[in-house]
């Protein structure tokens, strides 16, 4: 099986539409990259493929090998840098145009699941992370009943689930953890995302949507929170423009000082959209701080199970 070498696995999960979680997968996957990990992304949700928009390689094409398809680069490794390879397979390289509309009934929706898990040459990887479609339906199913069946014991992490504040989220993720228990995927945590709003022309963050529905769910579920993230205009900026994030001056996000650096690293690519660079600006991006928490907690929770499942 193509996942033999995936060293962790790694669900991103979320009962609700809209709630951030691509954009979640996509700066975990940074993050861990960041910390000198290998990394692969595999998108799950057919219908609403964003990964290769994410990381601007919408034009790329999967390419056939000898057993299966080999996942995308975003970036390669730079072990002098510290940084680990990265890399995608999402539907959206398959399909014909940017905007084709995949209509495919449940039975088609499992086969690629199952397909994608089987035939998708990832080689030797530290982490490997499922975007997933929101809700429990076939392709939450299919990649559940094909894990539990086919990976070895320790390497299935758990799962990252991702809401926002509010209490009519909060309501629908909750069907997302009672699914988590049913299928018995474990919980890493609960992220709650949009937990306030990042003023790209001030110093302020506000909580816009409210604040601590997430970390209420985690503790009355009785799994971990792994934090709480703002939306930041400048990451946005970032992903569709490559424009390296600034602050204005007196920026302050979770007690850390985000003015102006006087390091320099926008360099000439500063405002250049490219995949290779994506990793470095994002060092620069206020939610890399929030995301290196994290990262440093999944990553303390994958090897912990890991290493129960050695010694049982």
């Amino acid at each position: 099986m193509s996942l033999d070498k995936v060293k962790h696995i790694v669900l991103v999960l979320s009962g609700k539409g809209g709630v951030g979680k691509s954009s979640v997968t996509t700066q975990l996957a940074l993050s861990l990259s960041l910390a000198g990990h290998s990394v692969g992304i595999l998108d799950i949700d057919l219908t609403g493929p964003s990964i290769p928009r994410l990381f601007g390689i919408e034009s790329s094409r999967v390419q056939q090998a000898p057993g299966g398809w080999v996942p995308v680069p975003v970036h390669s490794a730079s072990p002098e840098a510290g940084i680990g390879a990265l890399s995608c397979m999402s539907l959206g390289f398959l399909l014909r145009e940017r905007g084709d509309a995949v209509v495919w009934r449940g039975p088609k929706k499992t086969a690629m699941v199952r397909q994608f898990l089987s035939d998708v040459l990832w080689g030797e990887i530290d982490y490997l992370l499922i975007d997933t479609p929101p809700g429990t339906s076939d392709e939450h199913i299919s990649l559940a009943e094909t894990l539990l069946k086919t990976a070895y014991p320790g390497q299935v992490a758990g799962a990252v689930v991702v809401t926002t504040p509010q209490a009519v989220a909060t309501a629908d993720v909750k069907k997302e953890l009672n699914f988590c228990k049913k299928t018995g995927i474990y919980v890493i945590g609960v992220v709650e995302n949009m937990s306030g709003f990042v003023c790209p022309n001030c110093s302020e963050c506000t909580d816009i949507f409210s604040r601590g529905g997430g970390e209420a769910m985690a503790i009355e579920f009785e799994v971990g929170f792994l934090g709480r993230i703002p939306i930041d205009p400048q990451f946005v900026m970032l992903l569709e423009a490559g424009r390296t994030p600034v602050y204005p001056v007196g920026t302050v996000i979770n007690g850390e000082n985000f003015g102006p650096r006087e390091s320099g690293d926008a360099s000439t690519s500063a405002s250049t959209k490219d995949p290779e660079t994506l990793a470095n600006k994002y060092r620069e991006c206020s939610l890399s701080r929030f995301f290196g928490d994290i990262t440093q907690k999944v990553i303390g929770v994958a090897e912990a199970r890991s290493t129960e499942a050695q010694k049982a």
